[in-house]
């Protein structure tokens, strides 16, 4: 969303509008944001989007007036810890891992996301792809 004239925007945009317009609740956790403050900061050469630290904070303060902001706990880390354990998960694959375990804490169990294999590993977890439901 916060690259407008990325091919996939209108899809992105479109699948929120969809679900906020159908009542779904649509959640985030701070690994959602810190990944996002992560990438968006991050200059243009290193593979980021090259934006100031006040252009993420604006976008980061419009995100969660969209987004149900689910609180983290020692709980995740538990569930978390568990899971990487269990699913042999190494690298960048335990960020998605984090994501999971805090689904679990929250008894989320569909995640909205173009990553279908970073998610699908984990059981009870419902991957919905954005052009699934865009329209």
């Amino acid at each position: 969303m916060l690259q407008p004239h990325h091919a996939l925007h209108p899809i992105s945009v479109r699948a929120i509008e969809h679900s906020l317009g159908e009542g779904v609740d649509l959640e985030v956790v701070a690994q959602n944001l810190v990944e996002l403050w992560v990438v968006a900061t991050r200059p243009v050469e290193q593979n980021g989007l090259g934006a100031t630290p006040a252009e993420v904070a604006a976008e980061l303060a419009r995100l969660k007036s969209m987004f149900i902001l689910l609180p983290d706990s020692a709980a995740v880390y538990a569930v978390w810890e568990r899971l990487v354990i269990e699913n042999n998960v190494s690298g960048k694959l335990a960020h998605d891992a984090r994501i999971v375990a805090a689904m679990q804490v929250h008894g989320v169990t569909s995640i909205l996301t173009f990553d279908r294999s970073g998610f699908s590993r984990y059981r009870g977890i419902e991957v919905v792809r954005p052009q699934d439901i865009a329209g």
